[in-house]
C-alpha cells in the first residue's frame, strides 16, 4: 500500500512501489485524463505536475512521489493559469485528435506558472518532448501566448 497526495487529497493506493505513477492514476484511482502514449517518457501524453513541476508519469514509480503533491489534468482545472490555457486552446482550435492535449496543457500551465510572459524560445523549451501527431505546434505556441496575455 502506497499513500499518494493526488489533486489535494491523500489516497491509499494498493500497488507495488515500482508501479509507474501513470498506472496508479489511471487504473487504481480512475483518473483517466492522463494518457498513455509511449511508456518511455518520450511523448509527454502522461505529463502531470509533481510539486508544481511537469513530470512524465509513465516512467516515475509511485515510490518516488510518495509524500509529494501530484496534480493531474483533472485537478489543475481550478487553477487560473489552467483556465486561461484551456480557453486559449478552444479559441485557437488547438486540439485535433486531442490525445496529447492533457500533457500539452499540463506543460503549458507549468510554464505560465513560472514565467508569465514567455518568449517563443521559452515555450519551445518548456514544450519540448510533448509530441503532437496532428502537428498543431504553431497553434499550441499561439495559444500559450494568448493565455499569457489573458493572465497579464
Amino acid at each position: 500500500m502506497v499513500q499518494l497526495k493526488v489533486n489535494g487529497k491523500a489516497q491509499d493506493v494498493d500497488v507495488a512501489p515500482d508501479t509507474p505513477l501513470l498506472w496508479a492514476l489511471r487504473d487504481t484511482l480512475l483518473l483517466t485524463g492522463t494518457k498513455y502514449g509511449c511508456g518511455r517518457a518520450l511523448c509527454g501524453a502522461c505529463t502531470v505536475h509533481v510539486d508544481g513541476q511537469p513530470m512524465r508519469s509513465c516512467s516515475v514509480p509511485v515510490s518516488a512521489v510518495t509524500g509529494r503533491s501530484i496534480t493531474t489534468i483533472e485537478g489543475v482545472a481550478s487553477q487560473r493559469a489552467a483556465r486561461a490555457v484551456q480557453a486559449a486552446w478552444r479559441k485557437l482550435d488547438v486540439p485535433q485528435c486531442g490525445y496529447c492535449q492533457s500533457g500539452q496543457i499540463m506543460s503549458a500551465v507549468a510554464l505560465l506558472a513560472n514565467k508569465r510572459q514567455p518568449t517563443d524560445a521559452d515555450i519551445d523549451a518548456a514544450m519540448a518532448g510533448n509530441l503532437c501527431r496532428c502537428a498543431t505546434y504553431v497553434r499550441i505556441r499561439a495559444a500559450i501566448h494568448e493565455a499569457a496575455r489573458e493572465l497579464a
